[in-house]
């Protein structure tokens, strides 16, 4: 097989990993790919790095593929997502001052109860809440966007969103520009190391299954180059799995946290990829199940079904037809690509393109070619329930 360079955009963050991994664990060599890579200083760049063409792929938000797909955004040339890379992954913190105001009005912040916290952060917030995200059309925004209003609180009642990219998250806590963040890791647990802010919660304990990072290629590489892309996803495949491994995480720190990756401390690589996390000065410890996935439960599946939530809830804040948003969502994440490209592997393919979301409460079988797919835990906090086909 001749060997073919491929170009891959990413930001800085832990779940970065699966692109730099497939190349650094010989998985990209595997199917005859050398990978080079742009590191990009803001999800908007690196969107516009893929749609251009400086990059053929890219690591990317979940819910920019739908964004573009519903006209938002701006940028010209369609994206579509082969898979996930990722599931969860994302923190919510505030600064110190408003920590402290939190356990004055009796916050318990054990780091796993989204209901009591959002009420505790809104009620010691004051007029104005800012919340810092990296990107308008991202999980953070969408999370926050559901958790707060299912709680009774929505923008512009007392709640200011900013963009903030994820490097410039904790100076912007220190610089007194937003009073809160939610933001993928490390960069939440680099604030707490620098003493700006305090962890209060992960995004899994709003959406326990949330989609976070996908594998995003133009519509038309995708048309003009159809055995590049199954060779690319199967590489990042086989590094997702890897991830997934305990075994794998030492090794995986050590890469992550190099000058030229991520840059950041090991132990704080080590302990996000174990989901235990130091969530203040104190030194306070918090751990949560599934806190960072990338492959167990069918969690490279690019399921139409959460293309049709993000659809869905973007329209219904923007004003747009909710069943015309959703249809179009479904068309950007090609489940038919993803089974084809691992047709011929070990990989679990679901029997269905989409299904109920947040329905499941324990981790269950599902139908799938092999039989032995099991799917996690997919609650969100408010035990509401997401049935594409009832919409």
């Amino acid at each position: 097989m001749r060997t073919s360079e491929l170009t891959l955009g990413f930001v800085p963050l832990l779940d970065s990993a699966p692109l730099l991994m497939a190349q650094e664990m010989g998985f990209a060599a595997q199917e005859g790919l050398d990978l080079k890579f742009e590191r990009a200083p803001s999800w908007s760049s690196l969107r516009d790095m893929v749609v251009f063409g400086r990059v053929d792929a890219a690591h990317m938000l979940a819910p920019v593929p739908v964004a573009m797909a519903l006209g938002l955004g701006g940028a010209p040339a369609p994206l579509h997502a082969a898979m996930v890379t990722s599931v969860n992954g994302n923190v919510i913190g505030v600064s110190r001052a408003l920590a402290d105001r939190m356990r004055g009005n009796g916050a318990a912040l054990d780091f796993h109860d989204a209901t009591a916290t959002g009420h505790a952060m809104m009620k010691s917030a004051g007029d104005r809440l800012r919340i810092g995200v990296p990107f308008p059309f991202s999980m953070h925004a969408e999370l926050l966007y559901y958790w707060l209003g299912a709680l009774g609180y929505s923008a512009p009642q007392g709640i200011d969103i900013r963009t903030v990219p994820p490097p410039l998250m904790a100076d912007a806590v220190a610089a007194g520009e937003i009073d809160a963040f939610c933001v993928g890791e490390p960069w939440g647990s680099i604030a707490v190391n620098r003493g700006y802010g305090e962890l209060i919660l992960p995004t899994a304990a709003i959406w326990n299954f949330a989609p976070e990072k996908i594998l995003a290629m133009r519509s038309d590489w995708l048309a003009q180059r159809p055995d590049l892309a199954n060779r690319l996803i199967r590489a990042v495949w086989r590094a997702c799995r890897w991830l997934s491994d305990p075994a794998s995480h030492v090794t995986a720190t050590e890469i992550l946290s190099r000058k030229d990756v991520l840059n950041v401390p090991s132990e704080v690589i080590d302990r996000t990829l174990a989901g235990q996390l130091i969530v203040n000065q104190n030194g306070d410890e918090r751990s949560f199940p599934n806190f960072i996935e990338f492959n167990k439960g069918a969690a490279n599946f690019p399921w139409r079904s959460q293309a049709a939530w993000i659809a869905q809830r973007m329209a219904g804040r923007l004003g747009l037809d909710k069943s015309e948003a959703m249809s179009a969502a479904r068309t950007v994440y090609r489940t038919d690509i993803y089974r084809s490209a691992l047709a011929q592997t070990s990989a679990e393919l679901p029997g269905a393109s989409q299904k109920v979301e947040g329905g499941i409460e324990f981790r269950q079988p599902a139908a799938s070619a092999k039989g032995t797919l099991m799917l996690e835990r997919d609650r969100f906090f408010d035990g509401a329930v997401f049935d594409p086909s009832a919409l």
